[in-house]
């Protein structure tokens, strides 16, 4: 009886109250779990979104265009019409635009070119644009940072040119901005986006630049006649001169296809037949000699234009 009196009581409350313990420890354990996964998923997530890269919404792109004696380079982004209409909507008409997404456009000038009337000194500089239906306003200017209209400073402007806007009959998706009609003084700068094309003319002085070079370097030995040569060929200068220098350089390389050709070409252009006929024959005598396909096919071209 005693021993039931004293059992009983903690036999009753090992059963009883021990379970419920054991429960409590199991319940914490289980919240202790769930709290892990949760940390260990918030973990994982944060290391995977640090890591993620996706693509740009507009695109950036850099562009250089070698140009006179030097080059120009263009960096801008380049964004999408989405199935926005954009020419006096997504881009308001008389308002500046920085001509482009996300950062400012920018021009950067290896040597002094002309835009309008302005001479336009080597360096890097801002594009902006004021769009209208019928013309744009372009402007070239000191700042860097213009990617909204509040930022813009008239009084930075370097030079304004209005030039007409164009209607072009297939839709250009994509901003797009490149140099066209390349030549070796004179360039465009040509926007298109929707159905809306503007082009910017830009120049610059070569044959001061070349006329200098070719007096400077006459007067020293090993001179580069030939190269002096074709540019008197090319731009319509003294041909009888060119002649000169392409016998001159021809007794510096006998072996010189190339020049023989272009001495032809010369004596062509100079009617004098006979010794053009002469000149490149000897000069497919000599690509043949060497090779060279190309020019036993331009001498070939030319014989038959000197029948």
């Amino acid at each position: 009886m005693v021993y039931n009196n004293l059992i009983q009581p903690f036999l009753k409350s090992f059963f009883v109250l021990r379970p419920a313990g054991i429960s409590f420890v199991f319940q914490k354990l289980k919240n202790m779990k769930k709290l892990f996964t949760i940390a260990a998923f918030a973990i994982g997530t944060g290391a995977f979104a640090q890591s993620l890269t996706t693509p740009q919404p507009s695109t950036t792109q850099t562009i250089k265009q070698n140009f006179g004696l030097s080059s120009i380079e263009l960096s801008y982004s380049r964004p999408n019409m989405k199935g926005r209409d954009v020419m006096g909507d997504l881009v308001p008409f008389g308002k500046v635009w920085r001509t482009g997404a996300n950062n400012a456009t920018i021009l950067t000038f290896g040597d002094d070119v002309t835009i309008g009337t302005k001479l336009v000194t080597a360096g890097k500089y801002g594009l902006l644009t004021m769009p209208g239906k019928d013309s744009w306003v372009l402007i070239i200017t000191k700042q860097l940072d213009v990617t909204s209209p509040s930022a813009y400073k008239e009084e930075s402007d370097v030079v304004r040119v209005t030039v007409p806007a164009t209607t072009i009959k297939d839709k250009v998706e994509t901003f797009t901005i490149q140099f066209g009609n390349v030549k070796s003084n004179s360039c465009s700068l040509d926007l298109m986006w929707e159905n809306t094309a503007v082009s910017l003319p830009i120049s610059t002085d070569v044959d001061t630049k070349v006329m200098k070079q070719i007096e400077n370097i006459m007067t020293k030995d090993n001179l580069p006649y030939f190269n002096a040569g074709m540019y008197y060929m090319d731009n319509n200068k003294d041909l009888n001169q060119a002649l000169t220098w392409f016998n001159k350089a021809v007794d510096q390389n006998p072996k010189a296809y190339w020049i023989q050709h272009q001495k032809a070409n010369c004596l062509a252009k100079l009617g004098k037949k006979t010794e053009a006929v002469a000149a490149a024959t000897k000069s497919l005598e000599l690509a043949t000699e060497a090779k060279n396909s190309d020019y036993v096919k331009l001498n070939e071209d030319l014989l038959k234009t000197l029948k």
